[in-house]
């Protein structure tokens, strides 16, 4: 079995903490990608209390970018949240070379650090996972987060596998943990201390993952209400658990559309009806709609209608 607590200079960095919205990338009706409109959603963001920004992620529909609309999307956002915090690009590909050059292209691009996933497509072995990540790792000096999704990517990260990532790696300082499994917190703790800092990345798993030690949440619905998911996540930090707890029942409806093969349509309808986007996507992924729209609309209208505290106009 393989420890990493004491690793001796690992300077974790503070920025993977808080609340870190996986960020959506809005369109035109050309199905073109609306920079300004992303930079201005991302500042917004960054105003109403969260601690950094993801981009390029799964909720980003970065497959669904081709390399040159990452490259400027990704400098549109760093200028967006320069001085407010950090801008962690998300580096995902179908191969280990395309995937090292989006970590460079990252980091020529002002990124302040990177979330790594698994290739798209081939599910391999742990050797194959492994060198990988390593890759990606050694390519720039960008402290990183792992991003362990085995629902959606078929590829699980386990405890002692990231901890031995974590001991051949320094600037692998955290990961993004969305087996659903809140044991899995209790476990990587165990094996890496302080030394790796862990993420939730399920949205109906944050209060639970908060108990028992994460210390940060890549979220999805924040992107409609930040505001709200933030005053749920930092109540839950300070063991405030009857403010969490109706915040968290209050939002809960929301928080498992991030959940569900659709998580990217239902979280864009979800910040259109909240009034701060569109929920424009590129195909092969098409809006909602019918009976699924019909339920769907009703669940966010609810919840937007039930709001349990006052907010502040923008």
């Amino acid at each position: 079995m393989v420890y990493c607590i004491h690793m001796g200079k690992s300077s974790t960095k503070n920025f993977w903490a808080g609340v870190i919205p996986a960020v959506t990338t809005q369109f035109d009706r050309e199905l073109n990608i609306e920079l300004g409109q992303c930079a201005e959603h991302a500042a917004w963001m960054m105003d109403s209390g969260c601690t950094g920004i993801v981009a390029l992620g799964s909720l980003g529909e970065a497959a669904a970018l081709n390399t040159d609309e990452k490259r400027k999307l990704l400098a549109a956002l760093v200028k967006a949240t320069s001085g407010r915090g950090p801008m962690i690009a998300g580096v995902s590909a179908l191969t280990t070379r395309e995937a090292v050059a989006l970590a460079k292209d990252a980091e020529a691009a002002g990124c302040a650090g990177l979330m790594v996933l698994p290739p798209y497509v081939y599910k391999g072995d742990w050797d194959e996972m492994r060198a990988h990540v390593a890759a990606i790792l050694r390519a720039t000096p960008l402290p990183c987060m792992l991003y362990n999704n085995p629902v959606a990517y078929g590829t699980d990260f386990l405890p002692e596998q990231i901890a031995t990532l974590a001991e051949a790696h320094e600037n692998l300082q955290a990961v993004k943990e969305s087996s659903t499994d809140a044991r899995r917190v209790t476990a990587i703790r165990a094996l890496c201390g302080e030394r790796i800092k862990i993420l939730v990345g399920v949205d109906d798993c944050v209060v639970e993952g908060v108990a028992v030690g994460a210390v940060g949440w890549i979220a999805g619905v924040t992107n409609a209400l930040p505001r709200e998911t933030v005053e749920m996540f930092e109540a839950a930090q300070r063991g405030e658990k009857e403010h969490a707890m109706r915040l968290y029942q209050w939002l809960l409806p929301l928080l498992r559309m991030d959940t569900v093969p659709k998580f990217v349509q239902l979280i864009k309808l979800m910040q259109q009806e909240a009034g701060h986007g569109s929920e424009r996507v590129r195909p092969p992924r098409l809006v909602v709609s019918g009976a699924e729209r019909t339920q769907a609309l009703a669940v966010i209208h609810a919840a937007l209608k039930a709001r349990p505290t006052p907010v502040t106009a923008d």
